[in-house]
């Protein structure tokens, strides 16, 4: 396929099409007339070879291509958008805009919440969303990270894709104040035999894949998507739950739990911020991506880099 060939505004008409699957509404949105409209869709038709938009009844269904294109669209338009919006300076205490973060609870509550302040002290008109990193993240990396400005994740998760290193962290355990069978240590045993809290996500997978190589096999009670939630659903019981220490030490305050240290040596957790390599040389993404770094440094003198032991 010859890219210098394509009207990339097609792709603005395609992604407008597939999602209203109305010709009308689909230039009402994109500002194109119906005949204008229409003939985008001719246009694509050809280049596509399929209908792409069927009719039934008085209405339009996607064709199974256009099912397939309608996320692979959304993608390729959101990729386009940033290209186009790079920026050669970046001045942060002028400049108005909003950047889109994956992370889970766990980064939010240890690492960006305290980027946001620096944010807000240095850059008054920059937004930060944070969107919980969803479960495709592993398989859709790089369609992930087309559609939004960074990552936080540890190392070991996904690779392939340029990253800088944030802060360090560690593995511990949560046990209830007034556990019946854990005292002043956790032993193996109890690894094996206790029931179970557990974060649902791969984020932890080294974790636990160092967990099965050492032959224990979590006995998992509950499960739930959220790591802040942790403390609260080990208090009162008898199970327990791996978490980071950085946040175990924000969390416990709120909940009547102990945290202890495994009963092995755990791996070490390297937060990291990840990006797409269409943004590596854009200047608002530098900028980002140095603030971040600064942030981290800050978090990793503060507490050190094994998070307080």
């Amino acid at each position: 396929m010859n890219l210098a060939r394509l009207d990339l505004n097609l792709v603005v008409a395609l992604r407008a099409l597939l999602e209203e699957r109305n010709v009308t509404r689909a230039g009402q949105r994109v500002g194109l007339s119906q005949p204008a409209m229409s003939a985008a869709l001719a246009r694509l038709r050809r280049h596509f070879d399929d209908d792409l938009l069927a009719r039934v009844g008085g209405h339009y269904e996607l064709t199974a291509l256009g099912q397939v294109l309608l996320d692979r669209t959304s993608t390729a338009y959101d990729l386009l958008e940033r290209l186009f919006a790079s920026q050669a300076d970046f001045d942060p205490a002028r400049e108005s805009r909003e950047f889109k973060l994956l992370a889970s609870d766990y980064a939010v509550a240890v690492f960006g919440a305290e980027l946001a302040r620096v944010v807000h002290a240095e850059a008054p008109g920059i937004r930060l969303r944070f969107t919980q990193s969803p479960p495709t993240v592993v398989d859709d990396t790089s369609a992930l990270l087309s559609a939004t400005d960074g990552l936080f994740m540890p190392h070991g998760v996904i690779s392939g894709f340029p990253a800088t290193d944030l802060y360090r962290d560690r593995w511990v355990f949560l046990v209830a104040d007034d556990h019946p069978d854990v005292g002043d240590r956790l032993t193996r045993r109890n690894l094996a035999e206790l029931p179970w809290v557990t974060y649902q996500r791969t984020y932890d997978a080294p974790a636990v894949r160092q967990l099965g190589m050492l032959g224990v096999e979590p006995r998992v009670e509950v499960s739930v998507d959220s790591f802040q939630l942790l403390p609260l659903l080990v208090a009162g019981t008898r199970r327990i739950a791996l978490i980071q220490s950085r946040l175990a030490h924000l969390m416990t305050p709120l909940a009547a739990v102990r945290v202890l240290e495994p009963p092995y040596e755990a791996v070490p957790l390297r937060e990291a911020m990840w990006w797409h390599p269409v943004h590596t040389h854009d200047a608002a993404h530098i900028w980002l991506r140095e603030t971040a770094a600064r942030v981290g440094r800050r978090l990793a003198g503060e507490r050190g880099d094994d998070a307080g032991r």
